[in-house]
């Protein structure tokens, strides 16, 4: 079996990593006859593409940036960042077998049955978010008036750049996309003819608290997915430094447990194989890892100079609000 794991200590490069890791996956699919190994490659393959020819990102940024632009001058005493990153290589290997594991244990419990090969090669492609961009606002509290609430001035926010979101970025080469979620239900400050193109997660938080605002989008340009995040301060924070962060990880870990309890082994291949290189992946001792611009004490004290295990940053732009800095070009 092969497992992303066994080619994180050469000291190679995340490219290089990548390229033999999915020439090796081809091979091995082709000598058993492995469908699902065959799309996890192809899954690998538009990494690579993303990471050998990345140009495309230096227009994709711009263009997304005039956005960051109107907002500057639409909402001067609103503070707000634009972050973009390329998933990082283990988190996309744990999403994609994560899925799998998921998928093929949900239709189980369900019909009492495993789905089909074709079915599960369909769902499989699902991933859009290699390529993520994410819009942070906050009302500084400087700028709340006695009396006002901050959440719900901010939530207001939110939602009008959502409305005007897809129409703008839509005049700049991308094409929105129908959310998989379409008929889920949505806040009442979100344009009703935009409802299907969100999914919202603010209205509809996960199950251990998680909030945010989802759109994704096919750039023409580019010809890649992009994934478009918006959050308040305070989600983000709950996202990345909070509960959500720490509950989600012991969350998973315990429901991937309880997935392998449930599904007889050697039953589905496809399943065991995938069950494998996550438990594998959440074994991995980064400390332990060489790879080319990666250095880690522990699996917290990470500095991730690659896009190995954080992502890499695509941009960083930053408004702190018209009080503060009126400069944005």
């Amino acid at each position: 079996m092969i497992l992303l794991n066994d080619y994180l200590f050469s000291g190679d490069t995340v490219l290089k990593i990548l390229q033999k890791y999915s020439a090796d996956l081809k091979q091995s699919a082709l000598d058993n006859h492995n469908p699902i190994d065959m799309v996890h490659c192809n899954f690998l393959l538009q990494q690579i593409d993303i990471l050998e020819h990345n140009d495309f990102l230096t227009s994709q940024s711009q263009r997304i940036r005039e956005l960051y632009k109107l907002m500057a001058g639409e909402y001067p005493f609103l503070a707000f960042t634009f972050k973009g990153r390329i998933k990082s290589l283990i988190r996309a290997e744990e999403k994609f077998n994560g899925y799998i594991v998921e998928y093929v244990y949900d239709y189980y419990k369900k019909n009492n049955e495993f789905p089909s090969l074709d079915n599960l090669k369909q769902k499989l492609n699902c991933f859009r978010d290699l390529i993520a961009y994410r819009i942070v606002i906050s009302m500084p509290q400087c700028h709340i008036k006695e009396g006002d609430n901050r959440n719900e001035i901010e939530l207001d926010y939110l939602y009008k750049v959502a409305n005007i979101l897809p129409e703008f970025l839509e005049e700049r080469g991308f094409s929105v996309q129908i959310s998989e979620k379409e008929g889920a239900s949505a806040s009442k400050r979100l344009d009703p003819n935009l409802k299907k193109y969100f999914r919202d997660y603010i209205e509809n938080p996960s199950p251990i608290g998680y909030q945010s605002l989802h759109i994704t989008l096919y750039d023409n340009i580019a010809r890649s997915y992009i994934e478009v995040q918006l959050r308040t301060k305070e989600m983000d924070d709950y996202a990345e430094i909070g509960p959500a962060n720490h509950l989600g990880y012991e969350k998973r870990q315990e429901e991937e447990r309880t997935r392998r309890d449930e599904i007889p082994n050697g039953a589905y291949p496809a399943f065991d194989e995938a069950y494998e290189r996550l438990a594998k992946l959440h074994a991995l001792d980064l400390s332990e890892v060489n790879v080319n611009m990666f250095g880690a004490i522990s699996n917290s004290v990470v500095n991730d100079g690659c896009g190995l295990f954080r992502g890499r940053l695509i941009l960083p732009y930053e408004h702190l609000s018209r009080f503060q800095n009126d400069i944005i070009d």
